[in-house]
């Protein structure tokens, strides 16, 4: 049986999702792991005593079939994980996504902004009609402490359909709040 089966086979057999699986050269085995998301239940996360049983029963197995490497290494995907399978598109719709096209766009849409050789990108995943789209402005960053007018118009909504057989790389977007976790909606004020 190959590598990738195996290791594909135990961590689904542990009740993980596998995300992702890379050799180096010096010999690290490393395995990117995840909790399976149900729909409509709270997100799960995975933690150390997660990383150590799958570590543990991947040691044991690999073992056995007499996989050549020195070092083991089992995490999570972290903060800008990977986005490889439809699966995870789905997953991840509405979100803040980093994506790198294969090929630079062509030609400059008329009007849109967007240059020609441009392939990477960073905005919101929707789905298209014809598969999947990234939505963003072109807004110049703030500097820290800066004012905005409330007479500013924001800058125009522009949006690229790709498939996924012309991305090189989707990540998600590491948006860090060092104030906390904030409520998505006001709290309800009590009388």
């Amino acid at each position: 049986m190959a590598l990738h089966e195996t290791i594909e086979q135990t961590v689904t057999g542990l009740g993980y999702d596998l995300v992702d699986i890379e050799r180096t050269t010096g010999g690290l085995l490393r395995v990117t792991i995840d909790q399976p998301q149900l729909e409509g239940a709270p997100e799960l996360f995975i933690n150390a005593e997660d990383c150590e049983k799958v570590t543990r029963q991947l040691q044991f197995v690999l073992e056995v079939e007499g996989a050549a490497y020195s070092r083991l290494e089992v995490s999570s995907p972290g903060i800008d994980r990977p986005l490889r399978s439809e699966k995870d598109f789905v997953r991840f719709t509405g979100e803040l996504v980093d994506i790198t096209l294969k090929a630079a766009i062509g030609a400059a849409a008329a009007g849109s902004g967007v240059t020609a050789s441009r392939k990477k990108f960073r905005g919101t995943l929707e789905r298209a009609a014809t598969g999947w789209q990234i939505v963003w402005r072109e807004e110049p960053a703030l500097k820290p402490g800066a004012r905005v007018s409330k007479n500013k118009v924001p800058a125009p909504l522009q949006a690229l359909g790709f498939t996924l057989d012309e991305i090189a790389q989707a990540r998600l977007a590491p948006v860090v709040d060092f104030k906390g976790r904030r409520p998505k909606s006001p709290p309800a004020t009590e009388i």
